[in-house]
Parts: C-alpha cells; structure tokens; sequence
C-alpha cells in the first residue's frame, strides 16, 4: 500500500536550503520514493493553517517511507534541512 510523508516547511536559510533540494531528490528515488508536491503555491481553503513551503512525497509503503527518513544516504541531508528549516513531518498510508 503505498505511503505518502507530508512536510510543512517554513525555510530560515534559503540559500543553505536551496542545497538541501540538491541533496535529498537523488536519496528519495533511491528509496522508490518521488515527488508528488514541491514546493507549489500553497492557499489555504479552511482553518488558520498557514504553510509556507509543502511537500509531499510518495513511497511504496510506510516502511520504505521511513527507511528513507532513517537512512544513512539521507543523513547529511536531513542535518542540513534540520540547520536550515523548521519542519513538520507525518507519514500517511494511502488507499
């Protein structure tokens, strides 16, 4: 079944950041995960959710998506998003 993490991101250095987009894209396929939302315009329809970045990403399952997350090839990454961004992270099974 597949899996979907959903990050809200708010960037506190977007040139740094911008290095962190370079490094995580090539570790996620290597996963079997890839990019469902990027970064697009974001408006919100409802409640007093206030995103600045979106992301979401699909995996073939829970497990891979979080292989992915715990995984030595996405360490140096994740570091750098973590210096470099605020982050919320869920993983969520699709249907």
């Amino acid at each position: 079944m597949p899996a979907y993490i959903i990050v809200d991101i708010e960037v506190t250095d977007p040139v740094r950041y911008a290095t962190y987009k370079e490094m995580a894209g090539p570790t996620l396929a290597a996963y079997g995960g890839r990019y469902i939302v990027r970064g697009g315009a974001v408006e919100v329809l409802e409640g007093d959710w206030k995103p600045s970045r979106f992301v979401v990403a699909e995996f073939p399952s829970v497990e891979q998506a979080k292989a992915w997350l715990e995984s030595p090839e996405y360490h140096d990454a994740r570091a750098l998003r973590h210096e470099t961004a605020r982050s919320k992270m869920i993983v969520v099974q699709g249907v």
